[in-house]
């Protein structure tokens, strides 16, 4: 079972020719020995599962120069980049394949292929695992996976986790602007809503907990055409705006709406302004 970390230093460094191809993501989680970190490509979420690639290949090394977390020292991850890299490689001289993601855990890093067809995998990898990379303890498991259930269930992220992962680039981007992140200012939120009814009795709920209404706007010929855009003072560090946006979205859900993010603007400390 995983739990989400709430992190602002999640962002590992990935393959630069993997981000060339799909919208690739990471986020970390707590399993029963320590954090992990997925990288993964969203976009197969579209398309998967690929009929035409039924078998998986998991495979990596582990590595002696890690922290006590698990994760890889920052100067091995070029290394093992060269690892994955040294993957796609051979898998690519026998069979066609998709890299769906590396998960990195208790000092292993494992990618996660799917491909055509398995014959010459195995012997392919152990001989390049070997002539290539003999400090490393290398691991290789092969198997049918047509549903791609290690991509769906394992590898990609469910509603909250991805709920996580937005606010953390927002978080983010406001610390690479100067925000300490110490200071509330005015958070403003978006929802929307099946029927103005629904909207009118999620208003005067939320109305109760300290919010301001700030706007509200019908669209036309959409699935929930009810817009509305509330506003409160609230603190925008990582577990705080996670358990604010998190608890909106599951009121919106209770009141036939969805909530749709939300935005601030960037306060410096007054020495930097």
């Amino acid at each position: 079972m995983k739990t989400l970390l709430i992190t602002i230093s999640l962002f590992f460094i990935f393959n630069t020719s993997w981000s060339q191809n799909g919208r690739w993501d990471v986020y970390m989680a707590q399993y029963e020995n320590g954090p992990g970190s997925t990288i993964l490509n969203m976009d197969l979420i579209n398309s998967a599962p690929k009929k035409s690639l039924p078998y998986l290949v998991v495979t990596g090394v582990t590595t002696e120069n890690c922290r006590e977390d698990g994760f890889p020292q920052n100067d091995e991850f070029e290394k093992l980049h060269d690892v994955s890299d040294a993957v796609e490689y051979k898998i690519q001289e026998v069979t066609t394949f998709e890299i769906v993601g590396t998960f990195t855990y208790q000092c292993e890093r494992l990618d996660y292929v799917y491909v055509s067809d398995t014959t010459k995998i195995r012997q392919k990898l152990t001989e390049m695992y070997n002539s290539n990379f003999p400090e490393y303890e290398y691991y290789i498991n092969i198997k049918i996976d047509e549903d791609w259930e290690a991509y769906l269930k394992f590898l990609y992220p469910n509603e909250e986790t991805q709920e996580h992962m937005s606010n953390i680039k927002v978080v983010a981007k406001l610390a690479e602007s100067g925000d300490n992140l110490e200071k509330a200012r005015q958070v403003d939120h978006w929802l929307y809503f099946k029927d103005k009814k629904s909207r009118k009795l999620f208003t005067d709920a939320i109305i109760k907990e300290g919010f301001k209404i700030e706007s509200q706007e019908k669209r036309i010929d959409l699935r929930l055409p009810y817009q509305l855009r509330i506003s409160r003072t609230d603190y925008v560090s990582p577990n705080e705006i996670n358990t604010l946006t998190l608890k909106l979205r599951k009121q919106a859900k209770e009141f036939n709406g969805e909530y749709d993010g939300w935005e601030t603007f960037v306060l410096k400390p007054e020495g930097d302004l």
